[in-house]
């Protein structure tokens, strides 16, 4: 795995470690020591105060990588054993929200955004003073103005008004991250998810320098599901193509190897996205609807559900690929669970929505999977899928992919359909959306929205890093010959 900073090192570690002594049956037996051994006494904790509180966030950093997130905690000397107990005996996964915060992993970042520097010069003019709406600047000794915390509400006015710009304004990464205010803190000083808000872009996830955000996973009920024998499908997103530096069909036999019962690549689905799609949009086009935004990204669904409503009438009707995949693996084995697995944090939310679709495992969790089984790819047998889709199919995993795919399958129709691309869901975005939906007008007649700014295959779950991937997936889709230029309609 190509590790872009520390905090994925230690999600991914702390879970193969746990899949480790699930697959020894020694999950609910040695949990309990597993913070003394990742922290031993004599360690030095970076960014901890010491090693006790290192292990109290080793600790709590399992709730959630067992599908438990800190309400599950009412008494503090509870074992982790009975916690790896109930993980692994609940009947399904429980949890309504889908993302949550190790309040005591979220401990070092700053409780007021402003602070006055050694640059004040004590002047006379004390713009900050008389402008402050809390009366909260002080003066030193020497003139020098400083912050009342206690009474400060970071409304950054000072900031504004010194004339030596010697106040500095200091973010909250995972609050600066966050395009829709999902994130703040509470009474506590402890950051909160408000999910009525949040779109599950997972920006904040890896925004956190402390990684203190997690997605509630479900990696041990599909494990456990699995080693009770029960059948289970994986239905694999198109961006796997720039996971694994392997052959597809050696990462598919891992999968295999996992112990799912088959492999159908999410593609196959995108084909009836790509073809539902376009008919949807030259049908609205027919009647006189100004613009169509694409519909297979789910962060930009849950955007305008919670935030801009207005542009519902806008929004193409078509399932996802994750939608038409799930039903040709019900079709092809009815007393099967499914499992989604791809990149995206919002497809958790995406799955309980649609009844086809039983869990979710993210690129970054299988992973950990095959580490903690040690599954080592390049000595896995080949599993080849029976299904060959076009590469259009494949290249939702990327930016503009969307959009290619219905242009290409349009054809000649596609000509006289001017496509533009939304690929980030930002702050910036966000207000050219909102405006789209507020006058009815866009300066594309189809347009493709993606949450991450390289589409799917830089989402906030995988295992690749950014660059590798986006390379990776390149180079896989010239080796696919089937193709939409090819094919009749």
């Amino acid at each position: 795995m190509a590790f872009t900073n520390n905090i994925m090192i230690v999600r991914h570690k702390l879970l193969a470690d746990l899949v480790r002594l699930w697959k020894n049956d020694q999950l609910v037996e040695k949990i309990d020591r597993l913070p003394i051994e990742l922290s031993p006494r004599k360690s030095k904790p970076l960014g901890r105060c010491c090693v006790h509180k290192e292990r109290a966030v080793w600790r709590y950093k399992t709730f959630p990588l067992m599908g438990l997130d800190m309400t599950d905690e009412h008494d503090e000397v509870t074992p982790l054993s009975d916690y790896a107990r109930m993980a692994l005996s609940r009947p399904e996964p429980d949890k309504e929200n889908i993302m949550c915060v190790i309040d005591e992993a979220c401990s070092s970042c700053v409780q007021i955004n402003y602070e006055i520097t050694n640059l004040c010069r004590g002047c006379v003019a004390r713009s900050c003073y008389m402008n402050c709406p809390k009366d909260a600047i002080r003066f030193k000794k020497n003139g020098q103005a400083m912050i009342d915390h206690d009474t400060c509400i970071s409304c950054g006015i000072c900031h504004k008004s010194c004339p030596y710009h010697a106040i500095v304004y200091i973010p909250v990464p995972c609050e600066e991250s966050c395009p829709v205010k999902a994130i703040s803190k509470d009474e506590n000083g402890t950051e909160y998810i408000d999910e009525s808000k949040c779109i599950y872009c997972g920006k904040c996830m890896n925004a956190c320098p402390f990684g203190a955000i997690f997605e509630i996973s479900q990696t041990f009920d599909v494990l456990q599901r699995i080693r009770k024998g029960e059948k289970m499908v994986a239905i694999i997103a198109p961006s796997i193509l720039g996971q694994f530096k392997t052959s597809i069909g050696q990462v598919y036999g891992a999968f295999k190897e996992i112990g799912f019962t088959d492999v159908i690549e999410v593609a196959e689905g995108a084909m009836s996205t790509t073809s539902n799609e376009a008919h949807e949009l030259l049908e609205k086009l027919a009647e006189g609807q100004s613009f169509m935004t694409t519909s297979c990204c789910p962060s930009y669904i849950e955007l305008v559900e919670k935030h801009i409503p207005g542009m519902k009438p806008y929004v193409s009707t078509t399932g996802s690929p994750m939608y038409y995949a799930a039903r040709i693996a019900k079709e092809k084995h009815p007393d099967a669970k499914i499992v989604f697995v791809g990149p995206c944090v919002a497809k958790r939310k995406e799955v309980r929505r649609d009844e086809a679709v039983d869990y979710i495992l993210t690129f970054e969790e299988v992973g950990s999977i095959l580490d903690g089984l040690g599954i080592q790819l390049e000595q896995v047998q080949e599993f080849s899928v029976l299904h060959t889709s076009v590469r259009e199919a494949h290249g939702f995993a990327q930016a503009g992919g969307v959009m290619g795919a219905v242009k290409a399958y349009l054809k000649e129709e596609a000509e006289k359909i001017n496509a533009i691309q939304v690929s980030d869901i930002n702050k910036k975005n966000i207000a050219l959306l909102r405006a789209c939906a507020k006058t009815g007008k866009a300066a594309g007649q189809f347009i493709e929205v993606m949450a991450c700014e390289g589409g799917c295959i830089t989402g906030p779950s995988t295992h690749n890093d950014i660059v590798s991937g986006r390379r990776q997936l390149a180079q896989e889709l010239l080796k696919r010959k089937e193709s939409y230029e090819t094919m009749d309609r």
